[in-house]
């Protein structure tokens, strides 16, 4: 019986699925940790808005139906930059729209510490929500593309913990502010 040729892999699939023991590179851990920034973010902007209503409240004079619609600002952002990252993530790529996010988060920032009036304010948190929506899946599907196979779980947890970080922050920040004499 003759013996079956073996065939030799490919360069793609040897890149895809390299060996168990080869070495993590130290660049592998820096792209998780920045990616994993988007995490953090996500999770400080989810969280910060239940100690800055009380500020918000004060400042634009609010009813109850008005802290509703701007809690629930971030959130419908949230459902639009989900919604469409998608499509973006095809068109500009997992690393451009990390970094669209980043951006995002710093204009909503802006926008929000700035804001003259409510109209102007809901506007800024719904462009948070946005880049809280492409943050929620662009971080973890860049880190799991990226890392070998072996450490992916370990990695993409790492965005997880940064959600929860963030949010924690977030929470920490509230109470500080609270404790300050600024809180009404």
């Amino acid at each position: 019986m003759p013996k079956c040729k073996q065939r030799k892999p490919s360069a793609a699939t040897r890149l895809a699925n390299p060996p168990s023991t080869s070495p993590i590179k130290g660049f592998v851990y820096f792209a998780v940790a920045v990616a994993a920034i988007g995490g953090l973010l996500f999770g400080y902007d989810t969280g910060v808005v239940s100690g800055a209503i009380l500020f918000i409240t004060r400042q634009f004079s609010l009813s109850s139906t008005m802290e509703e619609i701007i809690v629930s600002a971030v959130l419908v952002g949230a459902i639009l930059g989900a919604s469409f990252g998608g499509a973006l993530i095809d068109r500009l790529g997992r690393r451009s729209l990390i970094i669209a996010a980043g951006v995002i988060f710093i204009v909503s920032s802006l926008g929000t510490a700035y804001a003259p009036s409510v109209p102007w304010l809901i506007a800024a948190l719904v462009v948070s929500g946005i880049g809280i929506g492409l943050a929620s899946f662009i971080s973890p599907m860049y880190i799991a593309e990226l890392v070998p196979a072996r450490v992916r779980g370990a990695l993409v947890a790492v965005n997880m913990l940064a959600i929860t970080t963030g949010i924690v922050v977030a929470y920490l920040t509230d109470y500080a502010l609270t404790g300050s004499g600024l809180h009404p």
